[in-house]
């Protein structure tokens, strides 16, 4: 088993100051992409918009969490050790898996895959982010 990534909050105000950490820096990546692409004073108050940079927010912190990946087997005694009932996509005979858990809900998020292990990595931190985390670290926070 493998593990990759920086978020593993242990609690809801451990996720959220993460999130809190991360706000000037998505607006400042939003900045010089809007920079980069030419964006004029004008153009760019009026296409970068708060949901923008709340997206760019919310996309890094979905690509900074911590994932585990393993074969089937070490998931299935990862789920045993963790005791927890996991939401699972994908076919459950494939071989590998990738999983994020969250402590403070008591669950845990896992994909299987194949051999595209960077796609699985990568769609399973947006389904955590949307399905665990969204709704926590949303607006009315």
């Amino acid at each position: 088993m493998e593990s990759e990534g920086l978020f593993a909050p242990e609690t809801e105000r451990e996720a959220r100051e993460r999130f809190e950490l991360l706000a000037p820096a998505a607006s400042e990546v939003v900045r010089a992409v809007a920079k980069e692409m030419e964006f004029g004073t004008e153009e760019y108050d009026e296409r970068v918009t708060g949901e923008i940079i709340e997206t760019a927010r919310e996309a890094m912190y979905a690509s900074l969490l911590e994932v585990h990946i393993g074969d089937y087997d070490q998931y299935e005694q990862w789920c045993e050790d963790y005791e927890c009932e996991p939401i699972q996509m994908g076919h459950p005979e494939a071989d590998r898996v990738v999983w994020h858990a969250v402590p403070f809900q008591e669950t845990a998020i896992a994909a299987t895959f194949e051999n595209e292990q960077d796609a699985a990595v990568a769609t399973l931190r947006r389904q955590a982010f949307g399905r665990l985390y969204k709704d926590l670290l949303g607006e009315d926070r």
